[in-house]
């Protein structure tokens, strides 16, 4: 993380809350207030600036510089300037690492030395006229000297100049007067002397080229222009003409010249081919300044495409292509193999001999070059050889300018910007290859076009004072100087006696009203000139104040600022300033009082806040004005943003809490790389906070929060390491080419800030899986080349794929094709095998050989095959797929199979015998003496003899049990006689058949299964299986109306598997960890209700329910009684409540609503049975069937009379009691009208239910009592 403390130009000046100055100053007709300079001033002088506005585009170095009077600093300030120098490591990344400065101290770019130039200009410089006083005329817009025009557009030249009166026009042509009235083409705009030429109705720009020169004038002087050269710009054709083919030796270089036609101003010279596709240019062939081409030593790769120059014209948007060039390259080596291009020593590859370096461009051992100073040096070397030459620049006895040199063009040219006289010299460049190097030597020579050292200003004076012009100017050659008045030169004007000329300067003693007048200096050397104009006007003014009034300004705590008072007067005013309007003169110590009037505090305390007013006086009068100065705490950012690391996909949070002053609106933005950052749907900018979600690649960068305020802002950045998947690799390269080998080689990706783990390399064929990617082989993230082991026959094309931690980057671009020569194949299909699909044939089938094992072209098998043991000759065939079908076979017979694999080169080793079986019949015998034995209730054990091996006809899988259910031994019970089986892999004589349903009787048959399928079956043997325990009972439910009872109530078993003679059910009574007698009672087969009265109104009690047969009790449910409320209610209060409820309006309509839907759900029942036949009994039960409903597939069944009559069962009276009845016959319970059914295992699932009790409601913990619908049942 990194502090970047700045203050923008309001924070350092303060903030002007007054009326706009710049519309009150146009409407007066005064010049524009100094005051309004003084922000670049204070941005200066508090040493900071910013590259863009100061809230948009903070820099992520700001510099802070400290002025001479740094050590009159308080000790606040200084702290506070060492905080913001702290410097902290850096979170390491891939491509920053280190520790890097909080604030980045770099010099300030050139905008904020000219805004200093400026400030000064406005602290001590010219004073300007307002515009409401007389003055002469002065030149305020121009256009430039050489003044380049589009001849399809109309000419523009502007003058443009101010003064009091308003200054009238006129223009010189080629230093004649020019009749603007007597050519209708041209005009003057109104008010204005830019002359306006009109082309509309015709006639030709070139006609009027030449020099102009504009003269404003009013009584009190004229003002000039500089000479304005007027050019007409031109796209001249490019001459026709014929090429023929360039004829050039391999290795030799080559210029092609461009050499365009002249245009104005100059063309842009670009080099593309006839098809306008580019050029590529590389430290071999590049373009020289001149527009020509230039080949260092030409390949036989360059005749694969013409040369055609192209120039492009400025004004007119033009392209014009010259006719191409073509080559034609004699060579040794006439064959194009891109495989040489990466040769290590492509030249000698290709038979090109070696040479020393010469120079193409300049030619020689030395040359010189002249330059202007403030333009750019351009320096230009291009050498040919073999291999090609690498160019070095120096300067003799010194450096290259580092702040100002760069070198272009793959280091052929060397340029200096901003060329200055300590730039002269000697400079050589140095062409080197390993045959030798050369050397060529250019001096340069520095010339200048006058610049001025001290220009003429403006020259204000009262009456009878004294002044001077001075025009000073430099140059090389040493420019003359010339004065002129008025447009005339200085000699042939009327002689002045308070004049005097001194050389450059002009010297004025007592001057009067007469001596008004516009100086003109004129300073020209051969290469250039200057024009500078200077007034003298002498006024007679009292002071006045050129600023709104009472302004209020606002500053930050601490910081330096200048207040600002502009004023005109006179003889000039002299200025005073108090605070509070009392006290002395306003000067020195903490303040200073500029010469434009200006009042500078160089740090602002908290009691510097105040009044302060300036008086400006001369003895004329005396003017005054108010500024009031409000001090504000500065913007801190108190918790900056860390530096975080993260893995894509991951959520950072950057942290930025500010203090700021109460009475400023706080603005908290952010930036991205020091450019506003867009808060997507993935961010969220919270005022303290900016939350970044599922971090993607992209998102890494420094993140700068900008905390601010109309008057400073604070900043602090903090940089994003993201790590992501590499990047891919590029550059792939194939050298050491070998039949059977070959490195390749590739610049490793970016890593984003993830180490590379690994390399994959990647091969794809183009015969026999085009465009499928296999893996080759695998190396470390450390290396980047690799030697490759290859298969003979195959046209490979190689990509590269990175791994990091946090994934794979995307394949490399694939590399150039590289085919080795063929072979006889080494190898042999795998996985041969020979099958029968029909009784009387066999299929050989085998994996095919891949692109990389086939060695060859034209891939085949030899396919083989004779009957095992039988020594009869081989039979063989030819197949150039993957499978042979032999025909007519014998059943089931073994056969020795061979399969091998030949190219065009030749055949592979011999291959090994495999075992394959032609096709299988179905078995032709049934196991015998087949017995059964009865294990328990469920199982049997079957045993038998085994079947001759010959009667299989095939393998034998498997004997096989077919068994089903052909009866219960339960009266009128319906059973599913859908057939299971039982298989016993090998060849076994005995098994178990298990899950069998108890109480049944079964019959069961056996046969034999090869690969074919069944044989015949046995004979039918049938079985009993005996009675066994039930299943646990359904439902088991716990109730408690009251403190006195516990209802119990229960369905009967969902696999009785016998006869039921009763259910036992046991319970205890337990508190925490005391636990009562356990109580057992035997209750009969076809009750489903018991009520338990309670001995301990506190106790819970546990309940254990399980039904029995003549072999024992089935499985056990257990049930507790719900935990004993609280408080308890009394029961004849309870029945009370009930009355006095069943005599109130609103239950008696809330009845009757449920007797109406009750009425609706019966008649929805009667309309169904009428329609559906016979209502299964279970659909007339209240309650819905639980999580083992059987009424799919699951072999269960319910058994019901086949009345349909309700079970007797216990019925609840209107007190709640329970009266308990029972049946005298259990066997009324059960009956035919289920769906019995048999899994698909032979496992048997039943189910019998019983009426359900109208009584019953949804929930255990509810009293039946309280329930409207419990007693609409109880009243039924």
């Amino acid at each position: 993380m990194r502090r970047l403390a700045a203050r923008g130009a309001a924070g350092e000046a303060g903030e002007v809350a007054a009326p706009a100055a710049d519309s009150s100053d146009s409407a007066q007709g005064r010049s524009p207030s100094p005051w309004r300079l003084i922000d670049l001033c204070a941005i200066w002088d508090a040493g900071v600036y910013l590259p863009s506005a100061a809230r948009n585009g903070a820099s992520s170095g700001v510099a802070r510089r400290r002025l001479n009077e740094a050590e009159k600093l308080s000790s606040v300030r200084e702290a506070q300037l060492k905080r913001l120098e702290v410097t902290r490591p850096r979170v390491l990344g891939s491509r920053e690492r280190g520790r890097v400065p909080r604030m980045a101290r770099q010099p300030p770019p050139p905008w904020v030395h000219a805004a200093f130039l400026l400030c000064l200009l406005s602290l001590g410089g010219a004073i300007e006229i307002p515009m409401d006083l007389t003055q002469p005329p002065t030149i305020t817009k121009q256009s430039v000297k050489d003044h380049i025009v589009d001849p399809r557009d109309n000419i523009l030249i502007e003058c443009e100049a101010k003064g009091n009166p308003a200054p009238s026009f006129h223009w010189t042509r080629n230093s004649r007067f020019f009749n603007i009235a007597k050519d209708p083409r041209v005009s003057m705009r109104r008010r204005s002397g830019t002359l306006v030429i009109d082309f509309r109705s015709g006639g030709r720009p070139e006609e009027y080229e030449g020099e102009y020169q504009c003269f404003a004038r009013n009584k009190f002087g004229t003002a000039l222009s500089n000479r304005i050269r007027l050019q007409v710009s031109k796209s001249p054709l490019w001459p026709k003409e014929n090429l023929d083919p360039v004829v050039v030796q391999e290795g030799a270089p080559l210029t092609l010249q461009c050499n365009p036609p002249p245009g104005l101003p100059s063309p842009v010279i670009f080099w593309m081919s006839s098809s306008m596709e580019p050029i590529t240019q590389d430290k071999r062939v590049s373009q020289g300044h001149n527009g020509d081409l230039y080949f260092s030593n030409v390949m036989l790769q360059d005749m694969q495409t013409d040369y055609s120059c192209n120039a492009r014209f400025h004004f007119t948007h033009t392209i014009q292509q010259k006719n191409p060039f073509t080559l034609k390259v004699l060579t040794n080596h006439p064959y194009n193999d891109s495989s040489l291009r990466n040769h290590p020593d492509m030249y000698s590859a290709r038979g090109v001999a070696e040479r020393t370096p010469s120079f193409m461009y300049p030619q020689g051992t030395a040359s010189s070059q002249m330059v202007l100073r403030g333009m750019d040096l351009l320096l230009e070397c291009i050498a040919s050889g073999v291999p090609t030459p690498d160019i070095a620049w120096y300067k003799k006895g010194g450096d290259l300018p580092s702040d100002k040199a760069k070198f272009e063009n793959f280091n052929k040219a060397l340029r200096i910007t901003n060329v200055s006289e300590e730039d002269s010299g000697e400079y050589f460049c140095l062409a080197s290859n390993k045959m030798g190097s050369i050397r060529h030597t250019i001096s340069v020579r520095v010339k200048a076009a006058p610049y001025w050292l001290d220009e003429p200003k403006n020259l204000i004076l009262a009456p009878g004072e004294d002044g001077r012009l001075v025009c000073r100017a430099n140059g090389n050659p040493k420019p003359t100087v010339q004065w002129m008045v008025n447009g005339e030169p200085l000699q042939s004007a009327p002689p002045n006696p308070n004049r005097e000329v001194a050389g450059d300067t002009i010297i004025f003693r007592d001057t009067q009203i007469s001596s008004r007048a516009v100086y003109q200096c004129n300073t020209s050397n051969e290469h250039g000139y200057l024009l500078a104009n200077a007034f003298v006007s002498v006024l007679d003014v009292p002071p006045r104040m050129l600023s709104p009034r009472n302004q209020l300004i606002r500053v930050i705590l601490y910081n330096r600022t200048r207040l600002d008072c502009p004023f005109f007067g006179s003889p000039i005013p002299t200025l005073r300033w108090f605070k509070n309007g009392q006290g002395s003169n306003l000067d020195g110590g903490n303040y200073h009082v500029y010469e434009n009037g200006s009042l500078e505090i160089k740090m602002i305390r908290k009691e510097d806040q105040g009044i302060y007013t300036c008086v400006a006086t001369n003895i004329l009068g005396k003017a005054e004005n108010q500024v009031r100065l409000e001090v504000k705490d500065p913007t801190r950012i108190y918790r900056m943003p860390e530096d975080q690391v993260a893995k894509r996909g991951t959520t950072v949070q950057l942290e930025c809490r500010v203090k700021h002053d109460p009475s400023l609106k706080l603005t908290v933005s952010w930036l991205k790389d020091d450019e506003p950052l867009y808060i997507g749907n993935r961010m969220k900018k919270e005022d303290d906070s900016l939350t970044i979600f599922g971090v993607a690649e992209r998102d890494q960068g420094s993140y700068t929060c900008v905390a601010s305020t109309e008057l400073d802002q604070d900043l602090a950045k903090a940089y994003l390491t993201v790590l992501g998947r590499p990047d891919r690799p590029r550059d792939l390269e194939l050298t050491d080419l070998a039949e059977r080998s070959v490195r390749l080689t590739w610049i490793p990706g970016d890593a984003n800030n993830s180490p590379i783990t690994d390399y994959v390399v990647q091969f794809e064929e183009d015969q026999f899986q085009p465009g499928v990617w296999h893996d080759h082989s695998k190396y470390p993230g450390s290396v980047n080349s690799a030697v490759l082991r290859l298969s003979p026959y195959v046209n490979y094309q190689f990509r590269v794929i990175a791994i990091n931690e946090v994934g794979s980057s995307h394949p490399s671009l694939p590399s150039e094709r590289y085919r080795t020569s063929g072979a006889p194949p080494e190898s042999n299909p795998g996985d041969v095998k020979g099958e029968g699909t029909r009784k009387n044939n066999m299929e050989i089938t085998w994996t095919p050989m891949n692109a990389t094992s086939a060695f060859g072209p034209n891939l085949r098998y030899i396919v083989k095959w004779r009957r095992r043991e039988t020594r009869e000759a081989w039979n063989n065939v030819t197949v150039w797929g993957s499978r042979y079908v032999v025909g007519q076979t014998p059943v089931y017979v073994p056969y020795e199979i061979r399969v091998q694999a030949e190219n065009d080169f030749g055949k592979g080793p011999e291959p090994e015998s495999v075992i394959g079986y032609s096709g299988e019949d179905y078995p032709r015998a049934a196991p015998t003496e087949v017995k059964v034995r009865v294990m328990n209730s469920t199982a049997i054990s079957l045993q038998w003899n085994r079947v001759y091996s010959d009667t299989v006809q095939g393998q034998l899988r498997e004997y096989r049990a077919y068994y089903w259910r052909e009866s219960s031994l339960l009266k009128n019970l319906w059973v599913s006689q859908k057939r299971q089986q039982a298989s016993f892999p090998g060849d076994r004589l005995r098994g178990v058949v298990s899950r069998l349903f108890p109480y049944s009787n079964y019959k069961l048959e056996m046969v034999v299964v090869n690969g074919r399928g069944d044989g015949p079956r046995s004979e039918t043997k049938e079985f009993t299986t005996p009675e066994g325990v039930p299943s646990a009972p359904r439902r088991f439910r716990v109730r408690q109306p009251n403190l006195e009872t516990i209802n119990l109530e229960w369905d009967h078993p969902e696999h009785p598997n016998g006869i039921m003679i009763g259910y036992t059910l046991k319970y205890v009574a337990f508190n925490g960890t005391k636990v009562g007698k356990q109580i057992v009672e035997n209750l009969s087969p076809n009750q489903t209700k018991f009520t338990v009265q309670r001995t301990d109104p506190v106790s819970r009690y546990r309940f254990t329910l399980s039904a029995r047969t003549q072999v024992g009790s089935g499985e056990a449910v257990t049930e507790e009684s719900p935990a004993p409320p609280n408080e308890a209610t009394p029961t004849a209060a309870y029945t009370n409540n009930q009355a006095d409820i069943a005599t109130q309006g609103w239950f008696i309509g809330l009845m009757c609503a449920i007797a109406l839907l009750v009425l609706i759900l019966l008649i929805v029942c009667f309309i169904k049975r009428s329609r559906g036949g016979k209502y299964p009994v279970r659909e007339k039960k209240d309650v819905p069937l639980g999580p083992e409903d059987p009424k799919e597939e699951d072999g269960s069944f319910d058994y019901s009379d086949e009345d349909n009559k309700p079970l007797q069962g216990s019925q609840t009276s209107l007190d709640g009691t329970i009266k308990q009845q029972e049946s005298d016959d259990s066997l009324v319970d059960y009956g035919e009208g289920g769906e019995g059914q048999f899994n698909e295992d032979g496992s048997f699932i039943g189910q019998y239910t019983v009426k359900k009790d109208k009584e019953e409601t949804e929930g255990n913990e509810s009293s039946e009592a309280t329930s409207p619908v419990n007693a609409i049942y109880s009243l039924a």
